[in-house]
């Protein structure tokens, strides 16, 4: 192990005296090489940050439309069983109005709608995490 640490510290002790070696336009070459590097991945870094702020935002207002749209939805479906049991004491046979389970079903369906586009987001954001920490 001590004879595999000190191979490669006299691998790097080479690497550094070829650039102390160098011509000065060589080492200047290699300095703005690595600058332009360093640039490019601070803008896709700066990228990568706006896109996850822009998709927790996102998130965070799907989740509060999908939480009034449940509330909606229970309002709805309390309301609904209170026209049914005032349409029971007037009549045994009579069922809801179609137009009442029209409503609760497109409301069911939206909430399923951003439950799925909620998952969505979670998705591209996890992604997009892994690129960010990939980079």
């Amino acid at each position: 192990e001590v004879q595999k640490l000190n191979q490669q510290l006299e691998e790097k002790n080479g690497e550094i005296q070829q650039m102390i070696n160098q011509p000065p336009y060589e080492k200047e070459r290699e300095i703005l090489r690595l600058q332009k590097t360093l640039a490019e991945r601070e803008r896709a870094q700066a990228t990568s940050d706006v896109l996850c702020r822009s998709l927790t935002d996102e998130t965070h207002q799907l989740q509060r439309k999908l939480a009034s749209t449940a509330e909606m939805c229970q309002h709805l479906a309390k309301c609904l069983e209170e026209k049914q049991r005032k349409e029971k004491g007037n009549s045994d046979d009579q069922i809801p109005t179609e137009r009442s389970n029209q409503v609760f079903l497109q409301l069911l369906y939206n909430e399923t709608s951003l439950q799925a586009l909620i998952c969505n987001l979670q998705e591209e954001n996890r992604i997009l995490k892994q690129k960010v920490a990939h980079v």
